[in-house]
């Protein structure tokens, strides 16, 4: 059967690009048709790089792509602090957004642009996808079927010593919405809201460890970064189906040996790969087993498929369905984030306002290049 295909144009050029560029076309409902960003020959470089085997890719400024009503989605792939501006104009230009994360920097401007979006019928969501990469939806399906019971607790860690020693422009990671929670943590939040669902109230702790980075990275080695937001982040999170999961983000690590995720049931344990990635070993060990058991993934899309969050919104758009990196998740997932850093603030267990569906799963055996069976 035959697909419309949905028309998408990226705003924002720089790192991540290139894996939407390269993977969009992998899906058949999307046609990434345009690109731009405010410096015209980093759009111009993308352009040109991804234009091939007949495949046109045109270079606009940012109005320009605004303004071509048959680009339905657009995917802002700008720095945080621009995300909110840029996926307002989007959505009253008619489009409908998929943000890189985190979706805001504020609670307030996420607000806005969920608020903005239902106005005007239009679908707002974003990154992470990877929690929909055949690693994630087969550690779903075990959940799901009951593999290790009913969850009890889950623990998500994320260290390493930060970005300035390989980044080309490393500061915002340092500035308001970045740090390690926000750069990193919608990965492994999004990651264990998808397989036990939302979450009701946190509390945590957080710190500014070193208060000025240097950057030992090209093009700006030796500039110094004054840092502005918490890069280390210990959090507690209490599930709404009563699990209780702790989590920790850092920029403040040099090196450690601890799992990625881990969720742990009533009957047996899951090992759970990396979240910034699509694919990597699931584990297994139930109550009655004597070791650890590697587990055949159900799903596909392990490689690096940025971009499938897009595919899933363009299904979404065309059939009326939920789409499952919804603006609901990527914003109680900001709320979460926030959370943490009041709660370490205040001193106190924050109840959160916020929550999401648990989204729905992949079905396994899902022919490539498609979502929707």
């Amino acid at each position: 059967m035959s697909i419309s295909k949905v028309k998408v144009g990226i705003i924002g050029c720089g790192n991540i690009s290139g894996a939407y560029l390269r993977a969009g076309p992998t899906f058949e409902i999307l046609d990434i048709v345009a690109v731009a960003d405010a410096i015209p020959e980093r759009a111009r470089a993308k352009a040109d790089e991804f234009s091939r085997d007949g495949r046109a890719l045109r270079a606009l400024t940012v109005a320009e792509l605004l303004d071509d009503p048959e680009i339905r989605i657009v995917v802002n792939l700008t720095t945080p602090n621009a995300h909110a501006e840029v996926a307002l104009a989007a959505l009253n230009a008619g489009k409908s957004v998929y943000n890189e994360k985190p979706l805001a920097i504020t609670r307030e401007d996420g607000q806005r642009m969920l608020a903005l979006a239902k106005s005007k019928g239009l679908l707002i969501g974003g990154a992470p996808d990877t929690f929909l990469g055949g690693a994630h939806q087969t550690c779903r399906k075990l959940i799901d079927d009951g593999a290790i019971g009913v969850p009890v607790a889950a623990v998500a860690f994320m260290t390493c010593h930060g970005h300035e020693s390989w980044h080309p422009d490393p500061e915002f990671y340092y500035k308001a919405g970045g740090g390690p929670m926000f750069d990193m943590g919608p990965y492994y939040l999004t990651a264990l809201i998808n397989m036990i669902g939302p979450v009701t109230r946190v509390t945590g702790s957080a710190r500014i460890t070193f208060p000025e980075r240097t950057i030992t990275s090209q093009p700006k080695h030796g500039a110094r970064i004054v840092v502005d937001v918490p890069t280390h982040v210990a959090g507690v999170l209490d599930f709404a189906n009563g699990a209780i999961g702790t989590i920790i983000t850092s920029f403040d690590v040099w090196s450690a040996n601890l799992p990625r995720i881990e969720v742990y049931g009533s009957e047996g344990s899951l090992s759970v790969p990396d979240p910034n990635g699509f694919g990597g070993p699931v584990k297994l060990r139930r109550a009655t087993d004597k070791e650890w058991i590697d587990v055949p993934l159900t799903h596909g899309y392990t490689d690096n498929y940025r971009s499938i969050g897009v595919a899933d919104m363009a299904y979404a758009l065309s059939s009326g369905r939920p789409h499952r990196a919804s603006g609901d998740l990527t914003y109680h997932v900001l709320d979460i984030m926030h959370a943490f850093h009041d709660a370490s603030r205040e001193g106190r267990h924050i109840t959160l306002t916020s929550t999401c569906h648990q989204p729905a799963a992949l079905p396994p055996g899902l022919e490539p290049g498609k979502l929707d069976e």
